[in-house]
Parts: structure tokens; sequence; C-alpha cells
């Protein structure tokens, strides 16, 4: 019989906590720190065992890299994910603005045109001159009784 591969999303809670320690290569106890200390929130079951996501698990080998190898203690862990976080929500806020402002140029674009449209409609060039004049004032010359020439 042919086993059928379940595709689980890499935020979905999924391992127990021995088994998420041991992928992150730590004791469980210190993933119950971590947890204790905000640096990781695991989901929970209905009954209240702690399910870590694949996700977490990746969170916890950054942690072990930056205490580890970096030489970062745990204040200076939850300093750089909480600037990793802004820094996230920056990004975010900077790709809306720069839609809205894409957007507005285009409408932007798109009035000038109407505006140049609308100006070539009115002007009509002069007999001999070659000049444009406004059709308001061409008027008044016709019915002042003016010579166009």
């Amino acid at each position: 019989m042919a086993r059928r591969r379940v595709q689980v999303s890499s935020d979905h809670g999924v391992f127990m906590i021995s088994v998420a320690a041991e992928l992150a290569e730590m004791h469980p106890q210190t993933l119950r720190m971590y947890e204790a200390r905000g640096l990781i929130r695991p989901k929970r079951s209905p009954k209240g065992t702690r399910l870590y996501s694949q996700e977490d698990v990746d969170l916890l080998r950054r942690i072990q890299e930056m205490t580890a190898e970096l030489g970062l203690n745990l204040a200076g862990v939850e300093r750089v994910l909480a600037l990793e976080e802004e820094l996230e929500a920056a990004r975010k806020r900077l790709e809306t603005l720069e839609q809205r402002a894409q957007e507005a140029q285009a409408e932007m674009e798109a009035e000038l045109e109407r505006v140049r449209k609308s100006f070539r409609a009115e002007l009509v060039p002069v007999k001999h001159t070659g000049a444009l004049i406004p059709i308001k004032h061409l008027k008044k010359r016709f019915d002042s009784g003016a010579d166009t020439r």
C-alpha cells in the first residue's frame, strides 16, 4: 500500500516538546524557559499540551545561534527579535505607501492628460500668425468686429 504524504503549513503546531527540543538540539526545559520569557509561543492542544511548529523550531535554532555563536544573552535575543518585528512592520508599511504612491501618480498622469486634451480643444490657430489664442478671446474679437488678419 502506497503511503500518502501529508502537507502541514510551517506555522501549524505539530511537534510535542520532546520532539521540538530534539529537532532544535536543546533540552525541553530550555524550551519551557524560552516560553516563560516570551521568546517563543507554542500552540496548545485542547488538553493544554505544547505543540511546536516548524517555524517555532527554526526560531529555537536562531535563538541558539544568537546565544551560542554570537554571544548574546537572552535580553539581547529579545531585543533582536523585537527589532526584527519592527523592521518587518516598517517594510510592510513602506510597501503599502509605495503602492499608494504609484496609484496616485497614475491618477495624476491621467488627470494631466485629460487637462491637456481639454486645452487642445479650446485653442485654435489664428490665420496668418500661427499663434494659438483661446477660443473665448477669439469670440470676443469677432463679436467686437476686429479683423483677425
